[in-house]
């Protein structure tokens, strides 16, 4: 395997390059960067280029999002590295433990809406003040009479 050298190391890369090296498709890059999740620039013959450090940030970016984390999160994440630096083992360190606590914040509500399934038949009753799956707490009684949950709508309750 050849040895990269100093200068190849300064040269930048392509949205091509960087989708082949992180494992991502190019249109990912370009999602990435349209989020501000990563940054590039334009090449005298306008077409984007990456400096090297951007495949670490997209290796974090790939990690955050396999656990579940949203967008918004990882960009709150990466914004918060001095300098929009990329991330340094230290700064993983920081970020694994901020999001420690969200995947334990989900297990956590996941574990309660499983043992809540027992208590659950799915007739699709809607029951506005018994069910504790679709409507915790009478939270929709708020919104006023008349059907308020459709399908998919759990994530919002």
């Amino acid at each position: 395997m050849a040895r990269i050298t100093p200068a190849e190391i300064e040269r930048p890369l392509t949205a091509g390059q960087v989708a082949t090296r992180s494992g991502v498709a190019v249109s990912t890059v370009h999602f990435y960067e349209a989020k501000s999740l990563i940054k590039g620039w334009r090449s005298t013959g306008n077409q984007r280029r990456y400096s090297r450090d951007v495949l670490r940030r997209v290796a974090v970016i790939k990690v955050a999002q396999r656990l579940g984390l949203p967008l918004s999160m990882i960009k709150q994440a990466i914004d918060s590295l001095p300098g929009g630096r990329t991330p340094t083992a230290k700064d993983w360190r920081r970020l694994s433990v901020e999001w420690r606590k969200e995947l334990d914040h989900r297990i956590s509500l996941l574990e309660r809406l499983r043992g809540q399934l027992d208590s659950c038949i799915g007739c699709g009753c809607l029951s506005l003040k018994v069910c504790q799956l679709r409507n915790p707490g009478d939270t929709v009684s708020d919104q006023g009479s008349g059907p308020m949950l459709m399908e998919g709508d759990l994530a919002q309750i």
